[in-house]
């Protein structure tokens, strides 16, 4: 009888690259892995021993969403102890273990011991439910008892070389983070900012590119504070970046998230290199100053519109992308309007908009003035409607243009029984949807392809996460 290891994974791309890297270890001590998040239509399986579920804090629904999985998985696995990791469980681990006696919890700065459990189920394998998940609990007590506050044990100890469920690769640089934002809970989850040694990185990424990895995704928590060693001193990241373009050759690398801060002359000239994806994420946050200095953000806008004009400069009509938070306390109409006003100067294709969401344990959880839940759904949903015309109109202008793009999922469509979908992502981050025949050869995932861009998708077309019809050149 096969035992299955199954993870969900909940939130940052950080924590997908986490579960990879735990996934990774599991896998080669010879248990099944299962990486497909379970619905309510997911079949029970007996053979479950272990679910690992990796899981956000940024929002209040993040938390409730990880409350419900984690009931979810009690019923489909019966068999199952269910370990939680990741923010949630850094700061709530009393009201995570009241949910059942098959649940356990490792916190998100001791993530990294992940790497431990699969030699102790093999030693104790004939431990299961309740009596699984309280071992785990008491063999990972005295990291409890040993950690010193802030501290992130093991950061980089979770980096897959062999990515099980992600065509695309991805590399840890930083974890953690020193800033004292007002709105973050993630800061006080994940502890203190520490770096990956820059030797250690480029080691990493020219071990991916050896395997045939064609794209790395870098990502951390806050890249600004990126300080690797480098021989006899360090390096930040533009340094890093310009290190990892000289010691590798074909893969080519997408940053996952800038701070608009160090987006200066010296790192544009580094993404100039046709390696670098023309997609850039930046965490904004708000159009506002006022706003800003509320959020005790380490940038005022004017950071953001310059980090734009920069990036444009680098890269022709590149995607950009932010973060903006709906509502914060004291938000005004008119800082709203800013908002607004930041992102069709500075030319975003995309917004991740959010309702702003009190975090106990914040500075915000007590600001006043409240902004009504309304108002901010009311602007989440103007945000939303910049995205549709934007996403759009950013498609169409490279309709007729060959684009290079990885090859990741296949879709078969229930309403077409005869062709097959084949997901891809290009250079500058559109999820193409490629059209086949049965009777087609289907490229594999995580190659390299050339397509050509046709038009956006209408909602009516949409198969998986794509956004872009296309076609192979």
């Amino acid at each position: 009888m096969s035992k299955i290891i199954h993870f969900e994974t909940l939130g940052c791309k950080l924590n997908q690259v986490e579960s990879e890297g735990s996934a990774s270890l599991f896998f080669k001590a010879g248990f099944e892995i299962s990486m497909s998040p379970y619905s309510a239509k997911t079949a029970e399986n007996q053979n479950v021993i272990l679910c690992v579920v990796n899981t956000c804090t940024v929002t209040a629904k993040a938390e409730q969403k990880a409350r419900r999985i984690i009931r979810l998985l009690l019923s489909k696995c019966p068999q199952c102890a269910v370990l939680v990791t990741g923010c949630y469980a850094q700061n709530s681990k009393d009201e995570i273990l009241a949910i059942d006696k098959r649940v356990c919890v490792l916190g998100g700065q001791y993530k990294g011991h992940l790497s431990e459990i699969p030699e102790l189920l093999l030693k104790n394998d004939s431990l299961k439910g309740e009596e699984l998940s309280a071992f785990i609990q008491k063999s990972f007590a005295p990291v409890y008892s040993s950690a010193r506050p802030g501290e992130i044990q093991l950061p980089f100890k979770l980096v897959p070389d062999n990515f099980l469920h992600h065509s695309r690769s991805s590399l840890k640089i930083q974890d953690g983070c020193n800033c004292v934002c007002t709105y973050c809970a993630i800061r006080l989850a994940r502890g203190k900012s520490v770096s990956i040694d820059a030797q250690e990185a480029i080691d990493r990424v020219k071990a991916l590119e050896q395997a045939g990895q064609k794209e790395v995704v870098i990502t951390t928590v806050n890249i600004s504070q990126y300080r690797g060693k480098w021989k006899e001193g360090t390096v930040n990241f533009a340094g890093l970046l310009k290190l990892m373009l000289e010691n590798t050759s074909t893969i080519r690398f997408r940053i996952s998230s800038l701070y608009p801060e160090i987006v200066n002359e010296e790192l544009a000239s580094i993404v100039a290199d046709p390696r670098v994806c023309p997609h850039f994420h930046i965490s904004v946050q708000s159009g506002s100053d006022s706003v800003l200095a509320r959020m005790k953000r380490p940038y005022k806008i004017e950071a953001v519109y310059r980090a734009c004009t920069f990036l444009k400069k680098a890269k022709k009509n590149p995607f950009l992308a932010c973060d903006i938070i709906a509502g914060f306390p004291g938000e005004t109409d008119e800082d709203f309007d800013l908002t607004m006003k930041m992102l069709k100067e500075c030319g975003f294709t995309f917004v991740h908009a959010f309702p702003f969401s009190a975090r106990p344990g914040t500075e915000a959880y007590k600001m006043r003035p409240m902004v009504p839940n309304s108002v901010a759904g009311q602007r989440v949903e103007k945000l939303e409607e910049y995205n549709s015309h934007s996403k759009s109109e950013y498609i169409k202008s490279f309709e007729g243009q060959v684009l290079s793009a990885v090859c990741e999922t296949v879709h078969r469509p229930k309403l077409f029984a005869d062709r097959v979908v084949l997901h891809a992502v290009t250079e500058n981050f559109l999820h193409c949807q490629l059209v086949f025949s049965k009777k087609d050869v289907l490229p594999q995932p995580g190659t390299l392809v050339q397509v050509k861009i046709r038009r956006p998708l209408n909602t009516s077309e949409v198969t998986g996460e794509s956004d872009t019809l296309a076609e192979l050149v």
